[in-house]
């Protein structure tokens, strides 16, 4: 124990000596960097002991996470709460415990919407809240189901279900209503909207997807019913659909002229006009299957009547047709008699001739183009020999150029106005000098520091280094002196003591001293090296 404190004093000693030996600034940097290595150090502790905290329970609802959190407290469970309330963290090791445990209790109980609120009803409930109930446990299995939706954070629906009319021939549509609170940074577009329309309206029986509305946490219409001739696009979305169709035909027509004239001399705006309308049209056409036939529809009809002439006066015909159609025989008159056969025949013949049948239906899909109207402007001084009319011909074949429905297109040769571009061009250009200015001025102010830093330590360290292996060697050089006088006293001091044994008392005394001092140096040179650097050092001026 003891051989150890000593090695501890030492090495403190040396420590000590050698902070000594610093000049003020290397003291002053050397301070510096161990309180650096300190406060390094102790944030590292603090941040490793730091518990780790995990989502215990994700998207609860307000009642749930007040449950959970009240339980937790119970517990004297360190939780942290994001994600608007929603969230609850617990440290990563108690995860797994804690949420066996508040499952145990029926938390989260998730019974603020959905099918879970017809679990309570009751033989008294009346036929009314039946219905409300009804119609909030589907708004709340929606809201769940449109929430689990990727970039959706969570959902709210509302339905409206109007009773039906017994004696009545029509009834009240059913609608519905949607927000959805979209995640930040997240946008929906058309396909997913369209999703979360037929998805609701596929849920509620007669629900068409023309009645569902749907618009985000921001109070943007994503999905109205006016929309419904438009296949249900919002009128924002009919614009962004018109402008993507314009800003295509635009990037066509600019790579046709980018390759004719060169970038930066010929622009182009591109108006189109889109038909959003969504329209059915039904034809039926007949024609002859043989067209060298009959016509479509023929009938002959012939009589044939034969009879005997009567004879006599007062006779009649030869007699009287019956309701049969056949002729009867007898006397009519008073005088004169009759006799004789007669015959008669009809013939009647009808030929309807087949005609072939065709019926179309034709549906035009919404976002047809009415019209398109082209406007192309080129740089009178760089145009050159460009052939204009090849040009606009090229140009009407690549965005369908149809003069029928009304599409028009405008080419002219027009000076361009080149002060901005220059100015622009002189502008980057200072701007990209000065920040490569600034880059190397923030090298020169970060690196010189350090620069100087660096070169300070080295020369420090040098100066140590030289001053270090000085006091080694004039440590070295003295602990041999003194050895060498030691041995030559010694040596001395036996002649002497052959040559005249009695000597005086001071003389003893100084061998005595000299003795003492041999056996320092022989038994612990380390210490006397030390006690000799400290002369060197604290040398007088």
């Amino acid at each position: 124990m003891t051989a150890l404190k000593d090695s501890v004093q030492r090495a403190v000693r040396r420590y000590a000596d050698v902070f000594r030996a610093f000049t003020p600034g290397q003291k002053v940097t050397a301070i510096l960097g161990t309180a650096a290595l300190l406060f390094g150090a102790v944030l590292l502790y603090g941040w490793v002991s730091a518990p780790q905290y995990a989502p215990l329970f994700t998207n609860m609802s307000p009642k749930d996470a007040s449950a959970v959190v009240a339980k937790l407290d119970a517990q004297g469970t360190k939780y942290q709460i994001s994600g608007g309330g929603g969230t609850i963290l617990v440290p990563q090791d108690e995860v797994y415990k804690d949420r066996i445990a508040l499952s145990g209790d029926g938390l989260p109980s998730g019974a603020d919407g959905g099918y879970s609120l017809l679990d309570n009803q009751s033989l008294s409930t009346s036929d009314f809240q039946q219905q409300v109930t009804y119609k909030r446990a589907m708004e709340g299995e929606l809201s769940k189901t449109l929430g689990a939706m990727d970039g959706v954070s969570a959902a709210v629906v509302h339905l409206a279900l109007p009773s039906k009319q017994v004696f009545s021939d029509t009834q009240d549509p059913t609608t519905a209503s949607v927000l959805l609170d979209v995640k930040p940074g997240v946008t929906l577009d058309d396909t997913q909207v369209q999703a979360v329309v037929h998805l609701v309206a596929s849920s509620i029986d007669g629900l068409d997807p023309a009645k569902v509305t749907v618009a985000d946490q921001a109070g943007h219409l994503l999905s109205s019913p006016t929309d419904a001739g438009a296949g249900g696009l919002a009128a924002a979305t009919r614009d962004k659909q018109t402008t993507a169709f314009e800003a295509a035909q635009t990037q066509r027509i600019q790579a046709i002229l980018d390759r004719v004239v060169g970038p930066g001399n010929g622009t182009v705006q591109v108006s189109a006009d889109l038909n959003y309308d969504q329209a059915t049209s039904s034809s039926t056409t007949y024609k002859k299957a043989d067209p060298n036939g009959l016509s479509t529809s023929q009938t002959t009809t012939s009589e044939d009547y034969k009879g005997a002439g009567g004879t006599g006066a007062g006779s009649s015909g030869a007699g009287i047709v019956g309701p049969d159609g056949q002729l009867q025989t007898g006397s009519v008159g008073t005088t004169g008699t009759s006799s004789g056969q007669s015959t008669y025949s009809k013939k009647s013949a009808t030929s309807d001739q087949a005609l072939d049948t065709t019926v179309t239906n034709t549906v035009v899909a919404p976002g047809t183009v009415k019209s398109l109207h082209v406007g192309i402007v080129l740089d009178q001084r760089k145009v050159g020999s460009v052939d204009v009319n090849a040009l606009q011909q090229s140009i009407a074949s690549a965005v369908g150029y149809d003069t029928k429905r009304g599409d028009t297109m405008s080419l002219a040769q027009l000076p361009f106005d080149r002060s901005s571009e220059k100015a622009a061009a002189a502008e980057l250009a200072a701007q990209t000098a000065a920040d490569q200015q600034a880059q190397l001025m923030g090298y020169v102010k970060t690196g010189l520091p350090v620069l100087l830093l660096a070169v300070l330590l080295l020369v420090g360290w040098l100066r140590a280094r030289k001053r270090a292996k000085a006091r080694e060697e004039a440590t070295e050089y003295v602990v041999g002196q003194l050895r060498e006088e030691a041995a030559l006293r010694a040596a001395m001091a036996r002649d002497l003591a052959d040559a005249a044994p009695a000597r005086d008392r001071g003389v003893d005394e100084d061998e005595a001293l000299r003795r003492e001092l041999e056996s320092l140096v022989e038994g612990q040179p380390e210490d006397v090296a030390s006690l000799l650097r400290g002369w060197l050092v604290e040398r007088p001026s």
